[in-house]
């Protein structure tokens, strides 16, 4: 059984997403996929769907979306004021829509992106294997592109997004990310001690040039890097490059699967959710941390998470 959304207003920047293209990376294709894994997999279980369906990704100002036949949803992710038909709706729980109902996404109290999640999954088509947008390219979600005023997006009604099946939706808030607001501390695993040198104990800023390939960081005093000349290798997600004129650059969801400058330090799987909750100008620092911590903090995360 197959319904739909309208998108009405599509936001700044909404586009589809899942967990990521995976196991292309070696034929230079960028897993992508949602920026806050977390609240992505969270809205999913809310409803009652798999952890890989595709949700839609909003960014710092929400779409207004309506809904063409009766289903559940959940917001969750960066914290907005959210109506459903005037009326005031909670983040981070499930709601029952019927068919003509309007959501409509207010002012933004905290964090850079939304996630919203519909029983059953938003329906594009799967390319190597992910429904992921990946605008740079023009690969996956709707078009390959984010979502404008007009667009109409099928929902399917029982769906099981890959990696977990679907089950039973929780009607109550649970264990949404902690965004704290105007900035964070996130831990890494340092790399050379001369190159984290230059990001231990400074305070950095989301410079207005970030986007969901990398955030540049801006404000702190940190010096010119020499380190010679570096044939690329393999990058992942949470890599804090250093280039020579030593302004970093923060790898996020659709970087570059190669790249060529020094690794000052790798932020940890628990605290990239964080990460991907921060927009221009929010500031953000990094503190080490051994690889026996930053395992127990997944371990945790994971918990909370199977705790709904």
């Amino acid at each position: 059984m197959t319904g739909a959304l309208s998108i009405v207003r599509p936001g700044m920047f909404t586009t589809v997403q899942d967990l990521g293209r995976w196991g292309f990376q070696s034929r230079g294709v960028p897993v992508s996929g949602a920026m806050d894994t977390y609240s992505h997999r969270l809205a999913n279980r809310l409803v009652g769907n798999g952890d890989n369906a595709a949700t839609l990704e909003a960014t710092l100002i929400g779409p207004q979306i309506a809904f063409e036949t009766d289903t559940t949803f959940a917001v969750t992710g960066a914290s907005f004021a959210l109506t459903l038909n005037a009326e005031t709706v909670a983040m981070n729980r499930m709601t029952e829509a019927k068919a003509g109902s309007v959501l409509k996404f207010g002012e933004r109290l905290c964090g850079a992106r939304s996630y919203i999640a519909v029983s059953g999954g938003v329906d594009v088509p799967e390319v190597l294997g992910s429904r992921s947008t990946h605008v740079l390219t023009g690969m996956g979600g709707l078009e390959g592109r984010a979502l404008r005023a007009g667009d109409r997006i099928r929902t399917v009604t029982g769906a099981r997004g890959k990696g977990r099946g679907a089950i039973a939706p929780c009607p109550s808030p649970l264990t949404p990310l902690t965004i704290p607001p105007g900035g964070a501390r996130v831990r890494v695993i340092p790399g050379e001690s001369t190159l984290f040198s230059h990001l231990a104990q400074k305070r950095f800023r989301i410079s207005p040039r970030s986007d969901r390939m990398g955030y540049r960081l801006e404000g702190a005093d940190r010096g010119s890097v020499s380190v010679g000349e570096l044939i690329s290798g393999a990058v992942t997600t949470g890599i804090v490059q250093i280039p020579p004129a030593g302004e970093p650059i923060l790898l996020m969801a659709d970087h570059a699967t190669t790249g060529g400058y020094a690794i000052g330090a790798t932020v940890i799987t628990a605290d990239l959710p964080v990460a991907g909750q921060l927009a221009p100008g929010d500031w953000i620092e990094f503190d080490a941390c051994s690889f026996k911590a930053a395992d127990h903090a997944l371990r945790e995360q994971e918990a909370a998470l199977g705790r709904v």
